[in-house]
């Protein structure tokens, strides 16, 4: 059932004394086993640039851990970067659905 394994990234932040600033996505933590459903695809013309890309949702088991991801970080998984669009608790403590959308054309 788990046969995929996604990495969890999260945005490194500097403060320099005065702001704070956003830097590049890393890895946080080890990765996890996952399953991946595929829900839509689409392209999308803007600009007279298309654009394709994919929405999936992740099954994951619960852990203090998996619980702690927020919108604000990003999976990858099969050589594809996916920013969360939703979180929600399946089973109270069991599991949890990541939805997530990537670019498939970059």
């Amino acid at each position: 059932m788990l046969d995929r394994e996604v990495q969890v990234l999260r945005r490194v932040t500097g403060d320099d004394g005065f702001t704070s600033e956003l830097g590049d996505f890393a890895a946080l933590g080890a990765p996890v086993r996952a399953k991946r459903t595929d829900v839509s695809d689409g392209e999308r013309w803007r600009a007279g640039e298309v654009a394709a890309s994919i929405m999936s949702r992740f099954l994951v088991r619960w852990s203090p851990f998996t619980a702690g991801i927020t919108p604000k970080d990003r999976l990858t998984c099969d050589g594809l970067e996916f920013d969360i669009v939703g979180l929600k608790e399946v089973k109270r403590r069991h599991w949890i659905e990541i939805t997530g959308s990537a670019r498939t054309d970059q």
